[in-house]
């Protein structure tokens, strides 16, 4: 989760609205007509609230959801409390993916405690569990180094989620530009959250492990777990480059990656090349998912949400399926969007998030203990 709080983009609606007109209607393709009729999953979404109007805005859209707790913020039981309030009131709509809290490293029962925690949290409906960016940017051993998500402490935990059936959701690492100077950064989204959260700016702190240290000690992660379903959060932080990303889709076949928050690095680089961009959609097909890492509280003005997730993942749905020039408001300059066929549209908001997180389609209810 990046705490990018949507109501602070409020003035950005209306992601896409310049366009040239929509291409004619054609059998292989989606229009902008079908967006409230086609089954779609946001897999990444994090609802701390009790009241039910992100949900139903997303039912009005055909959205599924997988809210997803993060080790930050509220109390993670408190965010368990949420996700289940959530999945008892829309069953057919919602799923939930745990946490495990990293406090308390050191402590010889630091591994019990957690397997015991997301026991409980499978016995009570979650489908996966969400490993965050503290890991290799916050957490550091009683010697001061920092704990990296390779650690063998953290095996025996993915062990387990492995031998459960669920999904890890791994967001370690930031995007590239959190390395760089504000005025480099490459999308607005980026230049914003790190100037309000200067304690996640890499650039500010070169005594931190660097971009390169995140991204090796994560995929060696991956080498340790062949086996283990990942779904790598904000396009596993190789957003950046397509190139990149690719490799590592090619070497790591039980990873695939949500686009949560990262759109719009896609659309940076299609400024620059479509066709690269369209072609790494079109033959990784089976390894991406849609995600928006939206997020609500109970103190949000439901009204203002409710438009903004419209316009937000409608201008997504827009890039996706039509071949129209856009503008974004994270992204400089006009871009054209990419007109997938359906069946890659499919895969992109439904079939990659049943194969990922195949709990979801699994009528199992929740028990509360």
């Amino acid at each position: 989760m990046n705490n990018r709080f949507f109501f602070l983009l409020f003035a950005c609606v209306g992601i896409g609205a310049m366009s040239c007109g929509e291409a004619p209607k054609d059998n292989q393709f989606y229009s902008l007509d079908d967006y409230d009729k086609v089954l779609k999953y946001d897999v990444h979404v994090h609802i701390s609230s009790d009241k039910p109007y992100f949900v139903e805005q997303s039912k009005k859209e055909n959205f599924k959801l997988v809210t997803v707790n993060v080790n930050a913020g509220e109390p993670i039981v408190e965010q368990r409390e949420y996700a289940i309030h959530q999945v008892e009131a829309f069953p057919e709509q919602v799923k939930y993916a745990t946490t495990f809290d990293v406090a308390g490293w050191d402590d010889k029962d630091w591994q019990a405690k957690t397997l015991a925690y997301l026991d409980e949290s499978f016995k009570k409906g979650a489908i996966g569990v969400k490993v965050w960016k503290n890991i290799g940017m916050e957490l550091k051993d009683k010697n001061g180094k920092f704990v990296m998500i390779d650690d063998p402490r953290f095996d025996t935990i993915f062990d387990f989620i492995e031998k459960n059936n669920k999904t890890l959701i791994a967001h370690i690492g930031e995007p590239k530009n959190c390395w760089l100077p504000i005025e480099e950064m490459t999308v607005k989204n980026d230049r914003d959250y790190f100037s309000n959260h200067p304690q996640y700016h890499m650039y500010l702190h070169p005594e931190y492990p660097s971009y390169e240290d995140q991204i090796n000690a994560r995929d060696r992660m991956l080498e340790k777990h062949p086996h283990l379903r990942v779904s790598g959060a904000h396009m596993a932080s190789l957003e950046w480059s397509v190139d990149e990303l690719a490799k590592r889709l090619d070497k790591f076949p039980n990873l695939a990656v949500d686009m949560a928050e990262r759109i719009s690095h896609l659309q940076y680089q299609s400024a620059r090349d479509f066709q690269k961009v369209y072609d790494f959609i079109i033959k990784y097909q089976d390894q991406l998912l849609y995600g928006t890492d939206l997020s609500t509280s109970d103190d949000r003005d439901s009204a203002k949400v409710m438009q903004y997730m419209h316009d937000f993942r409608f201008g997504h749905w827009r890039y996706f399926v039509t071949d129209e020039m856009m503008e974004a408001p994270e992204v400089e300059g006009q871009f054209k969007a990419l007109r997938l066929p359906k069946e890659v549209v499919d895969k992109i908001y439904r079939k990659n998030a049943e194969k990922w997180f195949p709990a979801f389609t699994e009528d199992k209810g929740v028990a509360r203990q």
